[in-house]
């Protein structure tokens, strides 16, 4: 196994948290990255996408950040919608502890749980799911965890999913479809796709 694959439970890559600074139309703020998590120097472009064109998160109580890396999704949705509780969720025991510690940095410790998979109680539902997912970690996997999380949607709930082009955007939204889950282009730029994925109830 390489040295630190952002989906690895405990990556073994050395430890070198970087600044990174999170920089939108309607705020900015600087948080910690670190080798061994998804972009561990930068803002993702995608990440990026999907909050400066996601849908706002404004009215939602409950918002799911799924494979919430260092936490830029928690973070800025916290900064966005003091109302909501975010959980973020990660397999990566090192994301985890970034996001735990970025979301007390800027204030939002109260209001974001940071879990692994198995820690999010089973009652709880998501009025808004947003996730850059993790799509080298394998078709199968990638399809598992999305049916593990979409039917955590509370009922006309959204999960809004930056993907790029080439790494098969197109045929998630019509497999996404076939599972019952209706699918929508809702943006595209630069290779990205912001997929909306609805709760129509029937799928709980």
């Amino acid at each position: 196994m390489s040295a630190g694959h952002y989906f690895d439970d405990d990556p073994d890559a050395p430890s070198a948290p970087t600044m990174v600074e999170v920089t939108l139309p309607d705020l900015s703020m600087t948080l910690t990255a670190d080798r061994g998590v998804f972009s561990a120097e930068k803002l993702d472009a995608g990440t990026k996408f999907l909050l400066q064109e996601a849908p706002s998160v404004a009215g939602a109580t409950s918002v799911l950040d799924l494979g919430c890396g260092w936490g830029p999704v928690s973070c800025v949705t916290a900064q966005r919608e003091p109302a909501a509780h975010i959980w973020a969720v990660d397999v990566n025991a090192r994301a985890r502890a970034l996001t735990e510690a970025n979301a007390a940095a800027i204030g939002a410790a109260d209001r974001v749980t940071v879990a692994e998979p198995d820690g999010v109680p089973d009652d709880i539902r998501f009025d808004r799911i947003l996730s850059n997912p993790p799509i080298r970690v394998g078709k199968k996997a990638l399809h598992d965890m999305l049916l593990r999380w979409l039917p955590r949607l509370a009922d006309g709930g959204r999960a809004h999913l930056v993907v790029q082009k080439h790494l098969g955007s197109d045929s998630l939204a019509r497999w996404l479809g076939e599972q019952g889950f209706p699918t929508e282009r809702l943006a595209s730029r630069a290779g990205y796709r912001i997929l909306e994925v609805a709760m129509t109830g029937d799928q709980q």
